[in-house]
């Protein structure tokens, strides 16, 4: 089901703080019905959002055990990507022993953070719990990383998941209700090369 997220936001705005949203959509409509009613149920209000036609292969996510899993406060990873796209396109996290590094470098110079390993704090959500299983260091586009981390609101902690070769997980747990995961390729070395040589030509 495609939703221009634009509407369905414009649409939502009309929601009271204390309304039941309902959603409803036929298999094969058009037409995605939203209805909120008042907390008192003294007023219903029903709108009709056009749906979108999208064509895209559906990208089956597999079951992974993961070399590294980091669970973070998620404001602190808000601000890792923030500080870090200031420097540099692209961020390198590295997951060993000694902890999970994020560096990044550009025209203006390197960035490098390191996280350890830290259950000092009784408040869970402010603790920074690594479970590492095997090394790994892979590369990701920044711009994408800062994006996933306006989530942050959703949730007090984040959790990284990191194998070779494969997408990082980025994890937001919306408390009882479910989460959001974002997925991202890392990036590959020999597209880097390439684009170092299309800047140099």
């Amino acid at each position: 089901m495609g939703i221009h997220i634009g509407n369905l936001s414009k649409v939502l705005k009309c929601a009271g703080n204390d309304d039941i949203i309902t959603l409803k959509a036929d298999d094969n409509g058009d037409t995605l019905t939203l209805m909120f009613e008042s907390g008192k149920q003294d007023r219903i209000s029903d709108f009709d959002l056009k749906l979108m036609s999208i064509e895209s292969e559906h990208l089956g996510i597999p079951d992974q055990d993961y070399s590294a899993e980091i669970k973070m406060p998620s404001s602190e990873y808000q601000r890792i990507c923030k500080d870090l796209a200031s420097i540099g396109d692209t961020v390198l996290v590295s997951a060993t022993k000694e902890g999970v590094k994020f560096s990044t470098s550009g025209d203006v110079g390197t960035a490098n953070i390191t996280l350890r390993h830290n259950t000092t704090s009784d408040k869970a959500e402010e603790q920074t719990i690594i479970e590492l299983h095997d090394p790994v260091a892979l590369t990701f586009a920044l711009r994408y990383l800062n994006n996933f981390a306006k989530a942050t609101p959703l949730s007090p902690s984040v959790k990284i998941s990191l194998t070779k070769d494969l997408p990082i997980v980025v994890e937001y747990t919306i408390g009882e209700i479910g989460w959001v995961k974002y997925f991202l390729a890392p990036k590959i070395e020999d597209e880097e090369a390439m684009a170092d040589d299309d800047a140099a030509a």
